[in-house]
């Protein structure tokens, strides 16, 4: 065990805590920024199957923040980059690299036989979608967002509540690293976090972290947190589906720009977030459609606002 010997020396940790992060599995969406130091922390550790989920190839971008990535990598899928770049670094652990996207009908199998949820994807549709899903199967969720010079990771379902119950409703206006930008420290910083609580949890160290979000301020070099154990679910949710769950009887209304890509079928409507009001009267489901969720789901609020019929959103990506 000379491996871990620094590690077993702490307060908390033994051969039984080891043994259980040796037998864990856990599912980590996202092969970028935050997976840059969430990973290598998790498989030094001694963590035994980590299934890593993400379809993109590495860009230039991504190499500020990106640091599994060398320049030889461009090109890559990132998953199948950063299995490469973790495989030395301990035979304890394998790295089980996908290259498929995130969609409500394949989180099921993705999730299929693991301890615990890891969301390092910098998309809320797909943070939602696994919460929804964590929720639902008593798994919990550690999330995390990193923007500008900010960033927070928190401890969602499996006993606390989900992040539907912290953030209920979406601001008018969010982004992602690609379209904002991001400072690499920051992400690093926020990655590292997760790591720590994916330890604590899978260890049984205590105390928990479920229930609890830690944030982190560059600007002022400020940590902060609060707890949200006693945080209420929603009485409604706006919940993403897959496109091939489209069903006939719905009223597909697409929130994209044509540009944005092809319809998902013939029979749709396409609206701006500001077209949807009053003079909608739907007489079935209704599925707002558009890239990333945030026009589906504030098209969705406005719909709402008077017709209490049900609604589902797809983000095409």
């Amino acid at each position: 065990m000379n491996r871990y010997a620094r590690q077993l020396a702490v307060d908390g940790m033994n051969m039984a805590a080891q043994a259980r992060l040796l037998k864990s599995r856990l599912l980590v969406v996202g092969a970028g920024g935050l997976s840059a130091s969430l990973l290598p922390y998790l498989v030094g550790a001694g963590v035994g199957h980590i299934r890593l989920i993400d379809p993109d190839i590495v860009e230039e971008s991504n190499l500020h923040r990106q640091t599994l990535f060398r320049i030889s990598d461009l090109g890559l899928p990132k998953a199948l980059a950063a299995a490469n770049a973790l495989k030395g670094l301990n035979a304890d652990c394998r790295i089980e690299p996908i290259t498929t996207r995130l969609d409500p009908s394949n989180t099921d199998d993705l999730s299929d036989g693991c301890d615990l949820v890891l969301d390092c994807a910098d998309s809320f549709a797909a943070s939602y979608i696994l919460s929804d899903h964590a929720w639902q199967a008593g798994l919990p969720l550690i999330s995390a967002s990193a923007l500008g010079r900010s960033g927070y990771a928190g401890a969602f379902c499996g006993g606390a509540p989900s992040l539907r119950a912290v953030f209920p409703d979406l601001p008018q206006r969010a982004g992602n690293c690609a379209q904002n930008g991001v400072i690499g420290p920051v992400v690093g910083m926020i990655g590292c976090i997760q790591a720590q609580m994916a330890l604590t949890l899978l260890t049984g160290m205590s105390p928990s972290p479920l229930g609890r979000i830690v944030t982190y301020d560059a600007a002022s070099h400020r940590f902060g947190g609060f707890s949200f154990r006693e945080a209420s679910e929603p009485d409604h949710r706006h919940v993403f589906i897959s496109e091939h769950a489209l069903r006939l009887s719905d009223l597909l209304i697409d929130l994209r720009a044509p540009e944005e890509g092809p319809p998902l079928r013939d029979d749709f409507l396409r609206l701006t977030v500001d077209q949807v009001g009053p003079e909608l009267r739907p007489n079935a489901r209704v599925v707002m459609c558009c890239r990333s969720g945030l026009r589906a789901w504030n098209a969705a609020e406005r719909l709402a606002q008077h017709w209490n019929g049900p609604i589902a959103l797809i983000s095409t990506g």
